[in-house]
């Protein structure tokens, strides 16, 4: 028996790591509800499929590392990492040359073998400060 977290773990490496946008639909239903989506992102598989490769193409070499999962019933919570080098146009920022890392979870629901409902929370700010777009605090 494949646990849910194995999926999760499998799809960061097949579609995410090695850039196999087209394999998503092994993990995720056609009709898949990311519950916090990315601004202009579409609805189903489809706008995971879209999402995921304007990252890919934004971001260089882009990799994703899982730092913990937590597998409860049907729903896995896993911590990452991904870093890359921001070559070409994201939401409206000019490429910047510049290596980014950023980390988020993600909360996914399993209807069966695959992923139904998808709840992503990542350092947007963070991200946004090592682009430049906004400078860097600085402590007292």
């Amino acid at each position: 028996m494949t646990h849910h977290s194995e999926v999760v773990f499998e799809f960061i490496e097949e579609v995410l790591n090695k850039g196999n946008i087209e394999e998503t639909g092994k993990y995720f239903h056609d009709d898949v509800v990311e519950q916090a989506p990315l601004p202009g992102q579409g609805p189903g598989l489809g706008g995971l499929k879209e999402v995921l490769r304007g990252l890919i193409t934004a971001f260089h070499g882009m990799h994703w590392s899982v730092e913990e999962q937590v597998e409860e019933g049907d729903k896995v919570v896993t911590r990452f990492v991904w870093s890359g080098k921001h070559q070409s146009e994201f939401f409206g920022i000019p490429a910047t040359g510049r290596h980014v890392a950023v980390w988020g979870i993600v909360i996914d629901h399993f209807v069966g073998a695959k992923i139904k409902e998808t709840r992503i929370i990542m350092d947007g700010l963070g991200l946004m400060v090592q682009l430049g777009v906004f400078p860097p605090q600085v402590s007292d």
